[in-house]
C-alpha cells in the first residue's frame, strides 16, 4: 500500500499464534486507518494501516515471520484501538494466488534476516557514481551504519541499518536490488546472516 507520505513513526504490530491462525495485536492506543483487506497477503514489513496518537500519525508494520492472508479485520476495524486489542487474523495456510504462493515459498526457504526499505523511492548503492558501494556481500554492517541511499521525490535520503528484529551486526549475504532501481516499501534491500 502506498500511501505518498514521505515519514512517520514506525510501530511493530505484536503477534499472538493459535495453530495456524496469527493474531495481530495493536502495540498503541489510537485511531487505525487504512486496513488492508480480507484476502490480502500479509508479510514481514508489510504495512498494517496508520494509527494516529495524539496527533501523530505512526505506520504500522507486520513483525518478521509473519506471512499469511488477512482472513479477519477485528473489532471496529478500522476505528479506535487499544495497546493489545486484535486488528487482524490472519491464516499463515492459506496461500492464493501466484504472489501469495511465491511470497509463502520464499519466506520460508530464506530462514534468514532481511533488512527491508523503509520508503518507496528509486534506489542507489554508492553515494555517487565513482564512489565505492555503501555495503557488498561479506561486509559486517552494525546499527546506525548508511547502507544505501533512496531517492524520494528529488530528495536523498541516507538508508541506515536496524530496526525490530535485527541484531546489532549482521553480515551482508547478498545486496538485493539493481543500482537505480525502483522500490517500494518493504523490499528486500539486504539478505543478512
Amino acid at each position: 500500500m502506498k500511501t505518498g507520505r514521505a515519514f512517520e513513526p514506525q510501530l511493530l504490530a505484536k503477534i499472538e499464534r493459535d495453530g495456524s491462525l496469527v493474531h495481530l495485536l495493536c502495540p498503541t492506543v489510537g485511531h487505525w486507518r487504512e486496513a488492508p483487506d480480507e484476502g490480502s497477503l500479509v508479510r514481514p514489513g508489510a504495512t498494517l494501516g496508520f494509527i494516529a496518537t495524539l496527533g501523530v500519525l505512526h505506520r504500522v508494520v507486520a513483525p518478521a515471520g509473519v506471512v499469511g492472508v488477512v482472513t479477519a479485520r477485528e473489532g471496529n476495524a478500522p476505528g479506535h484501538v487499544a495497546y493489545g486489542d486484535v486488528m487482524l487474523t490472519l491464516d499463515l495456510e492459506v496461500a492464493t494466488g501466484s504472489a501469495a504462493a511465491a511470497a509463502v515459498e520464499a519466506e520460508a526457504d530464506g530462514g534468514g534476516l532481511s533488512f527491508r526499505s523503509p520508503l518507496s523511492g528509486r534506489f542507489y548503492l554508492r553515494p555517487a557514481p565513482d564512489q565505492p558501494p555503501f555495503v557488498s556481500p561479506g561486509d559486517v554492517v552494525k546499527v546506525g551504519q548508511t547502507v544505501a541511499l533512496l531517492e524520494v521525490m528529488k530528495t536523498f535520503n541516507r538508508i541506515t541499518y536496524g530496526g525490530d528484529g535485527l541484531p546489532e551486526t549482521a553480515k551482508v549475504v547478498a545486496v538485493v536490488p539493481e543500482n537505480e532501481s525502483d522500490l517500494d516499501q518493504g523490499d528486500v534491500i539486504l539478505k543478512l546472516e
